[in-house]
């Protein structure tokens, strides 16, 4: 740890909303993407927490401060028969890089994941984020070449949504 002071691990509750939109601005800026990103605390409580949590995420602090997330949620592979995890947004504080955290915060997911019966754990990087996929690669996890991700989103899910209208 920089500096030996202990960085604490937990899962995070609706009190920290802030604290996790503070690092998922962090994210958006590390990568360029400051501008894409519409969310707001709001959205963090409403879909993060609650009965129908859409999403869970632990949270990494150092001296009180929040300087690691990662945001993830379950999934289930028909192709193995079992579930896995996804991780949405995994951030580590430039004060704490080369701590081991984002290491430890991936493996803390995948103990989580697993005590519910998961057994792969899935991620997307940026492809000009080579930092983040030479991490990945350090940590055992590989790249997938098999596979492209398709999103739809604004008019064009909007669109598909209201085709999706029973008559």
């Amino acid at each position: 740890m920089p500096g030996g002071r202990q960085i604490s691990v937990r899962l995070a509750d609706i009190g920290d909303a802030e604290a996790i939109y503070d690092m998922l601005m962090g994210l958006s800026r590390a990568v360029g993407d400051e501008e894409k990103m519409v969310s707001s605390v709001d959205d963090i409580r409403l879909y993060g927490f609650g009965d129908a949590a859409l999403f869970q995420a632990l949270l990494a602090e150092q001296d009180g401060r929040a300087v690691g997330l990662s945001l993830f949620f379950y999934t289930y592979s028909t192709w193995l028969g079992r579930p896995g995890v996804y991780i949405q947004d995994l951030f580590v504080d430039a004060t704490v890089h080369r701590s081991g955290l984002g290491r430890r915060l991936v493996a803390e997911t995948a103990r989580i994941a697993g005590a519910r019966g998961a057994n792969h754990l899935r991620l997307s990087v940026y492809q000009d984020n080579s930092g983040a996929q030479e991490f990945y690669r350090r940590i055992g996890m590989r790249h997938r070449d098999d596979e492209l991700i398709y999103q739809a989103d604004g008019t064009v899910f909007d669109a598909l949504a209201t085709q999706g209208k029973s008559p």
